[in-house]
């Protein structure tokens, strides 16, 4: 029989000396919020590969949650590829104080942290290790003073590395919503961002497909330019809902590229709002 690391064998963890540091036993490696925090309801935004519009989706909830009139704040834990604030036309610098730090408010009132916030130029790359990075996230729950909230919504960053397992684990997640789009390897990535999450049991609320279509402006009809979808095949296979199926839609560009999401109302994704 296999011996733990510390020379116990499993069948003997429950009455031996070292019981408190077993292998066996689960590791809680929460992190606790900050004292002025009252967060509600934690939802994670997560997607297998990168380029699938995962922060777009993102800042669409926080959006439509916010229409309905709900408290909401975002948290950017794509600490590489930062793009929320940007989205919201904020480039000001996060303010702290001795009990932590205040996240930066947008327009619609969307609290947002985010490591452009800290940065003294925004356009400063981030090369730090998966380890640094991970401590930064979990920084954003247990550090950030983000004061009564209904959701958090969690923009991740792309596949199953450090910082998904450092939100996984240190962060009390109530949901996750997958992001994908319609190409070849797409039910292999969903699958992938599917079993993480079960294996860390976090409930899949459901996927989103972004890039659906594209509709010809002149007559309507929807265009598949990225192939045909199968989200619809893979949802049933996985037994969970699809949440939108977002198309190209040139007003959703226009809105990120002018800055001004916080007046966006994305209609595709009712569905989503109401399995919140």
């Amino acid at each position: 029989m296999a011996e733990q690391q510390n020379g116990c064998a499993p069948s003997d963890c429950a009455g031996c000396a070292h019981a408190d540091s077993c292998s066996s036993k689960p590791q809680d490696l929460s992190a606790p919020a900050n004292p002025f925090s009252r967060v509600k309801k934690v939802i994670a935004v997560v997607s297998g590969k990168g380029g699938v519009g995962k922060s777009m989706v993102t800042a669409s909830l926080a959006r439509m949650m916010r229409e309905q009139g709900f408290t909401v704040g975002i948290l950017d834990a794509d600490i590489t590829g930062p793009s929320i604030p940007k989205m919201y036309g904020l480039h000001e610098s996060a303010k702290g104080s001795d009990e932590g730090m205040f996240p930066c408010e947008a327009k619609d009132g969307t609290r947002i942290m985010s490591v452009n916030l800290l940065l003294e130029n925004e356009s400063d790359p981030v090369i730090w290790r998966g380890p640094v990075i991970a401590g930064v996230v979990t920084q954003f729950w247990s550090d950030v003073m983000w004061g009564e909230l209904d959701y958090l919504f969690v923009d991740m960053p792309p596949g199953t590395g450090d910082v998904p397992l450092t939100v996984f684990q240190s962060l009390p997640v109530d949901g996750v919503v997958i992001v994908t789009s319609p190409q070849d390897l797409v039910q292999m990535i969903v699958k992938k961002a599917y079993n993480m999450a079960r294996q860390m049991n976090i409930p899949v609320l459901g996927i989103v497909e972004n890039y659906s279509y594209l509709a010809c402006p002149d007559c309507g009809k929807k265009i598949s330019v990225f192939g045909e979808s199968h989200i619809d095949e893979i949802a049933a296979e996985l037994d969970i809902p699809v949440l939108g199926k977002m198309p190209i839609d040139p007003k959703l560009s226009e809105a990120v590229e002018n800055e001004n999401f916080a007046e966006v109302s994305n209609e595709y994704l009712q569905a989503a709002v109401n399995k919140m």
